[in-house]
């Protein structure tokens, strides 16, 4: 969520903060904003909405300050309002603030006290005051800055200028993701390496508690105690991937449309397949062997994933799953095992929710493995391995291509797991290696389906809600189905395991209660069938994704069918997604949408 740029330059910045703060857009946002210092003097611009209101702002009155901070923000306190937004101002200092204050309540009691009036609902608001409280107190601009994060409560990532300097700035990390960047005679500070990409691809990364001091000649950070320490820096990624939409029409098509590239680089850097195996992953400090139960947990999509995976873990290496939801793992205080292993899965390795619970499986002895799309992110950084989805940056709020890379991961780790566990054997192993091999493939067949599916989507369009049903893997697919329906076009949709129909949603079904079933034919398609022609009795729309022989065997009057092609079994949760997000898709771009960036939502979710 947000997203925070910072530029020490040799030109004007605010043109390059405003082109910065676009490789954000992807995090979510409802306005902006941009400070500058100049001979003495704060300037500041905001616009409510998107960076297009900013950059006509800016058009109309540019800011010539060679040093910078920029915004985009999601509000958390305070309605998006030009006066919400950031950066906020106390009269000789600027700040730009991720995250929330969770006592901002009794720190804004104290400055009214002090003599300083606020002009806007955010808890950001008393970060500048109290720096400038410090100033004014005869504190020099690193210890006043020093002084107010000690005090500080909650998540945040800062960045902070002051009136009088105009080679300084300071950044600050508990929580969301900061990092350094490096030039030649100039410094940035951003909240990810894709931020920074126009400037630099030498990045260091600050650790939770840090916070920096940056000059145009270097840069110093410190510890919470105000000790200086040393971070590593490193050669990013993020510089060599351009953000474009090339040909499509949106991020979320065009990634949905990479998927058969993508999946392929996860396969090819798990899988031989010309040994039919799954490699040894390179840094693994651990054996599946050496664990008699694994802990999963994940946000949103990911958990969804992780839910797939405790399927295909239990049937191929009968190591037992525990799953929940990170924001619900993290407080329930689970009894785990010393010598177990948690699965953590998240895109952007920033996940707040995921980090904690990630934190408080290692405190209680876990070992760590993270499935992440962010090599260099906090969950890598502090879990035991790394295992990378490999999905590039991905850049529509709502996830695509990183949950089909997330589950190709996934299910090359449950391969390796039964073979060390001696419950695959050579030969078993060798059957799903070649199975999996087919995904790539496959998906571009399957992408092959995208008018029909549109056609079904503008029909679905004109409904308020709809139900998905699956069984088995299919059950956290169809959950994963009324997701992405939810988030992108805003229509009401439930998922249920199917067997559970009769157990309540039943009553919901009637002519305007549209159904999308998720069975391909296996060896429960037969009680699935069931659970459709209970839908079809009440008059419910059924849409069917299936094969063709599931086709054939449902033989079911006005149902519409998308006939998959025939695939195996361990496959059909990668690529029966596809299908489903190419309807929820379709169904936004027919109501009109923001489909790349749908309301309320941010695709990195940094705080609880």
């Amino acid at each position: 969520m947000c997203g925070i740029v910072g530029i020490l330059g040799k030109k004007p910045v605010a043109p390059l903060i405003v082109d910065a703060l676009k490789r954000l857009e992807y995090r979510g946002y409802d306005s902006a904003g941009v400070a500058t210092v100049e001979g003495g003097k704060l300037d500041r611009l905001r616009a409510k909405g998107k960076l297009v209101n900013l950059e006509q702002r800016l058009d109309e009155n540019p800011l010539s300050g060679t040093i910078g901070i920029g915004h985009t923000r999601w509000a958390t306190h305070g309605a998006p309002t030009e006066e919400n937004a950031h950066p906020h101002f106390s009269s000789n200092v600027a700040v730009v603030h991720n995250g929330i204050i969770e006592n901002f309540k009794p720190l804004r009691e104290e400055l009214t006290e002090a003599g300083f009036s606020f002009a806007s609902q955010t808890d950001t608001e008393v970060i500048a005051h109290m720096v400038c409280h410090g100033i004014n107190q005869g504190l020099s601009p690193e210890k006043a800055v020093h002084e107010c994060v000690k005090k500080l409560e909650g998540a945040f990532a800062l960045a902070i200028l002051f009136r009088e300097h105009d080679d300084l700035m300071f950044g600050a990390r508990n929580g969301p993701p900061l990092a350094i960047g490096h030039g030649e005679g100039e410094l940035f500070l951003g909240s990810d390496a894709i931020a920074l990409s126009p400037f630099t691809n030498k990045i260091t990364y600050l650790d939770d508690g840090d916070w920096c001091k940056l000059e145009r000649d270097g840069y110093t950070v410190y510890d919470i105690d105000g000790n200086e320490v040393s971070r590593e820096t490193q050669t990013s990624v993020g510089a060599s991937l351009m953000v474009d939409k090339g040909n499509y029409r949106h991020f979320m098509q065009k990634e949905i449309f990479e998927q058969p590239e993508v999946i392929s680089h996860a396969l090819v850097h798990y899988l031989d397949f010309a040994e039919g195996k799954v490699r040894d992953i390179e840094g693994q400090p651990f054996d599946f062997s050496d664990f008699e139960r694994l802990s999963i947990t994940a946000c949103g999509t990911a958990s969804y994933a992780g839910q797939v995976a405790k399927y295909w873990f239990e049937r191929y290496a009968r190591l037992p799953v525990d799953i929940d939801v990170a924001s619900e793992f993290r407080y329930r205080e689970i009894p785990l095992s010393p010598n177990g292993l948690a699965l953590v899965i998240s895109q952007s390795g920033e996940t707040a929710d995921t980090l904690a619970s990630l934190r408080y499986c290692k405190q209680e002895g876990q070992k760590i493995g993270a499935i992440v799309n962010a090599k260099d992110s906090t969950i890598a950084r502090e879990s035991d391995a790394i295992f990378p989805i490999l999905a590039g940056p991905e850049i529509g709020v709502a996830s695509t291509k990183a949950f089909t890379c997330q589950l190709s991961v996934l299910a090359a780790l449950a391969i390796q797991a039964g073979r060390k566990r001696g419950k695959l054997s050579q030969e078993q192993e060798e059957q799903l290696v070649q199975e999996l091999s087919e995904t790539p493939r496959l998906a571009s067949e399957v992408l092959k389906l995208e008018e029909q599916i549109d056609n079904l989507a503008r029909d679905l369009s004109h409904y308020k809600h709809v139900l998905f049903l699956g069984r088995d893997t299919n059950y956290p697919l169809a959950m994963e189905g009324a997701l992405k329906l939810k988030e992108t076009s805003y229509i009401h949709a439930e998922a249920y395991a199917a067997g559970e129909l009769k157990h309540g949603p039943i009553a919901l079904i009637d002519e305007e209660m549209p159904v999308v079933v998720i069975a391909p034919y296996d060896h429960i398609f037969e009680k699935t069938v069931s659970n459709m022609q209970e839908v079809a009795a009440r008059g419910g729309k059924i849409i069917l994704i299936t094969d063709e022989r599931g086709a054939k065997e449902a033989a079911m009057d006005g149902a519409q069918i998308i006939i998959m092609p025939d695939m195996p079994q361990i496959i059909t949760p990668i690529l029966y997604a596809i299908p489903l997000q190419l309807l929820s898709y379709y169904a936004a771009l027919h109501l009109g949408t923001d489909v790349d960036q749908p309301r309320n939502l941010a695709k990195s979710v940094t705080v609880e």
